[in-house]
């Protein structure tokens, strides 16, 4: 397996990973009748810690299909190269890094993280062409 694909796989336990905690804090704000509930009615907002947990796993969620679309390109058109390593390990490691940073509240640094990401996506597209 290519270093990107490990990637894209790594990638997508965090994006299970990062689904579960935004549903555990989710459940321990609005309790468990809602989750199990059919959710008819507006939910509470949520704060603090669970809202940057969901928030979170929403932007994971906004960037992720692009990096699976580059990358089984990529991996289609046997491109690989230490451009497509960088780029793939620098979206993983990014978006690793984003889910505590988010949670904690760090709001430059969180910026930052989330635009290493988007160059790690960046450098898989130019790759490609």
């Amino acid at each position: 397996m290519t270093t990107e694909l490990s990637m894209l796989v790594w990638s997508a336990v965090l994006g299970l990973v990062q689904i579960a905690l935004a549903a555990t804090c989710s459940v321990s704000q609005r309790g468990l009748g809602w989750a199990a509930g059919a959710r008819d009615a507006v939910a509470p907002a949520l704060t603090g810690v669970a809202a940057r947990l969901d928030r979170a796993r929403a932007n994971f969620l906004e960037t992720f299909p692009f990096f699976i679309a580059i990358v089984l390109t990529g991996h289609l058109l046997q491109r690989h190269s230490g451009m497509t390593v960088l780029g793939a390990q620098l979206y993983f490691w990014a978006r690793l890094a984003y889910v505590p940073v988010y949670a904690a509240g760090i709001p430059y640094l969180r910026t930052l993280i989330w635009l290493a990401s988007i160059v790690g996506i960046a450098l898989l597209l130019i790759a490609l062409f």
